[in-house]
Order: C-alpha cells, then structure tokens, then sequence
C-alpha cells in the first residue's frame, strides 16, 4: 500500500495552505491556537469565508453546493484547518442534519433548509438525549401529538451542545406508544423561536455554558417539518448517528493537539531538562502518535467506501464509525493527559478568566502562561468524548453485535 500523496494531492494542500494564510482572519486563529472561548460570530463569520470560496460544504454532492473533492482531498483540507488555528465547522447542521435531509427530506425540504445551512444563515442543534435516555435513546419520552396539520409537542431534551445560539433543532419525538420502542419516533425539524421552547443552561466544571436543558410546552409544529415517514424516525437517526461517530473521530485536531504536546514537552522542565528527553514519557508519545496514525488510515479507509457510494442516499457509516468513535475520543483523552503531565504542577490551577480572548497571562506562570491557563479546564471537557454520540461502552455492543455476530 502506497501511503504517499500523489503530486496532485501535494498540490492540492499547498492551495490549502495558501487559502488560509490569506482568508483566515488572525484573530480567530489565534483563539484556537491558545484555547480561547470562540464567540458564535467566530464560527459563523469562517463558515461564510468558506462558502464564497465554494469550499463551505466540501463532503456535499457537487449538486447540493459541495466540493467534489477526492476523500483524500476532503481529509488534507480537514488537516490543514484543524493546523492553521481554523474554527471546526459546526457539525448538526453539515454533517448530521444536512445529510438526513438529502436522504430522506422531500424536495421542498433540500430547497428551503439546504442553501441556508452551507452559507452559515441557520444555526443547527440536536435533540435527541433526554434525561434517562442517552446511550438508550429508543426509550425517550418527548411526546408529539398530531392535531391536524401540526403536532403538539411536549417533553425535554438534555445534553443540547450550543443550543443557545441556534435557529433550528432536530428533534427525535414519539408520535407512537404502539410496538416496539424504535417503530414510534419521528424526526422532526422546529424552529428555536417557536412558543413554548425553553433553553435552560448547563455550566460545566469549566465554567462554560456549552450544553443546555430544552424544554417542550405545548410546541406547535407544522407536519410539513417532518423528515421522511411518520414513526420510521429510528432508521433516520442511525443514518445521522453514523456520520455523528465518524466526525467524533477528529483526526486533523488530535495532530495538532500532539504537535502542541510535543512543544510543551521539548521545554526545559524543573529538572532541569526537557521532558521529552525521558524515555518513559518519550515512548508514550510516540504510542500515542502510532495509535494516532492508525486512525487516520482507518477514517481515510471509512470515507472512501462512503464516497464510492452513488448519488445523494449514500449509506450510513456501520460498525466502522464505532470504531472511529472510540480510537478518536481515546486518543484525544490520551493527549490532554500528556499535555497535562507535561506541565505538571503548572497545569494544576484552572483560570476561567484565561478564555477571554484578552486574557495577558497570569505573571506566577509566566514560562506557560500561553498552555496552563486554559488547560485543565480544557482536560475536563474532553472527558466528555467517550459518552456523546454513544458511550464507547455502547460502541463496543455494536461492533460485537455486528462484526462478531456476539
């Protein structure tokens, strides 16, 4: 197997590089670079760049708005993003809403919810967990009731990531008590101004409003918001689950994260020498970056054999994605262990006040000023990764079940 890129594609990443050097605004590079907190305008303001360069869409078909890129071309741009300081584009509506739709929506769905999405107009979040059905999710109790030619909602969701900014959710509802838990759920789009939707913080142990409580009283939807078939709503939310999984994976974000690890780690320590001269910690590095390549080969692996799929209803990434799922959210896990090692007792205090984008640095750490402000706190949020979009533990059962045939 010849794992070097092609003339093409080398080309390919130097037009990469070159795009980002001119369009990426510093300001905003430079809050991801330093952990900083990224204000709603951030993202949406580096999805709007992307779209009038055409690239805001790139694993859409060439139809929809997207790029036509190769999966290998797709993975290089992730890569470069993830290296310049670049925003992630906010998955729910890219990556997990926005396919839904192509698959499943009708006509006058793709035209109304499509174009908005990919030029950064609408703000998509998700609604599936709710307290007691996370990891079970065939066991949520948001009811939807059809009243003519709307359904009447009411219940919670939980777990809302950025919900507070958002102009629309997908929601997964039960619209049916009869049979099985899975045959009575639809998926249903609302707008997050609709009467009676209640957005409730969750701050995290960082200090950071993130996630979100959103509740349902009384929520008038029109049934023309409804994706595919009434109660057929679990197939449509393990076709999204599946590109959820794979996006969990965040390749191009760990390679950054261990070229930061190895930079803390080169300093000169307490010691009296720099860390990466000790070869305990050494060798974990370099096991962390083997295991790191691992998964790229796999994701390259996974996104081929979706690409070579035809036309708009490609299919949903299998047992695969789980796999992706737990390596990804392993590894970056594993990272903000070592970065946190690395800084040792640096890394102990949490400054909530270092996410401010002026933040100048507290004077008693003045040698780690720029990694041991936002770090710990930064450690506590990616324990996280193991549990959204399905427990590993959850993850491990899937491939048991469809691998193994256990």
């Amino acid at each position: 197997m010849d794992l070097d890129y092609s003339v093409e594609e080398n080309q390919f990443r130097a037009e990469v590089r070159s795009f980002l050097r001119d369009q990426l605004p510093n300001e905003i590079a430079r809050k991801v670079h330093g952990g900083k907190r990224l204000a709603k305008d951030d993202f949406v303001r580096w999805q709007k760049i992307l779209h009038a360069k055409g690239w805001g869409a790139s694993s859409w078909p060439v139809a929809r708005g997207g790029t036509g890129w190769s999966p290998v071309q797709q993975h290089i741009f992730d890569e470069e993003c993830a290296d310049a300081g670049a925003p992630m584009q906010l998955p729910f509506g890219l990556k997990m809403v926005a396919p839904v739709i192509m698959a499943f929506g009708n006509p006058a769905q793709q035209a109304r919810f499509l174009p908005r999405i990919v030029d950064g107009t609408d703000w998509w979040c998700q609604g599936y967990s709710e307290p007691g059905s996370g990891s079970d999710l065939a066991s949520l109790k948001t009811r939807a009731v059809r009243e003519g030619d709307h359904y009447v909602i009411n219940g919670q969701k939980t777990w809302n990531t950025l919900g507070q900014n958002a102009d629309w959710i997908f929601c997964l509802v039960r619209t049916s008590t009869e049979g099985r838990q899975q045959e009575g759920i639809s998926f249903l789009l609302i707008d997050m101004k609709t009467p009676g939707i209640t957005v409730r913080p969750i701050i995290m142990m960082d200090g950071e409003h993130e996630i979100n409580e959103v509740w349902f009283e009384d929520v008038k939807v029109p049934v023309e918001n409804r994706v595919g078939e009434e109660n057929k709503g679990w197939t449509y939310a393990k076709f999204l689950l599946g590109h959820e999984r794979t996006g969990i994976a965040g390749v191009g974000r760990s390679k950054r994260e261990l070229k930061k690890l190895k930079a803390i780690a080169r300093r000169e320590s307490s010691a009296g020498r720099p860390l990466i001269e000790d070869p305990r910690f050494r060798d974990r590095i370099a096991q962390v970056e083997m295991e790191l390549m691992a998964l790229e080969i796999t994701n390259l692996r996974v996104i081929s054999s979706d690409s070579a799929a035809e036309g708009e209803k490609k299919h949903a990434p299998g047992p695969e994605a789980s796999i992706l799922k737990i390596k990804g959210s392993e590894i970056q896990q594993m990272l903000t262990e070592l970065q946190m090692q690395a800084l040792g007792h640096y890394a102990l205090p949490y400054l909530h006040e270092s996410l401010d984008p002026d933040w100048a640095g507290d004077p008693a750490m003045p040698a780690y000023e720029d990694d041991a402000g936002p770090l710990s706190g930064h450690y506590f949020n990616v324990r996280k990764t193991t549990i959204y979009g399905g427990s590993n533990e959850i993850q491990k059962n899937i491939i048991s079940q469809m691998i193994l045939g256990l």
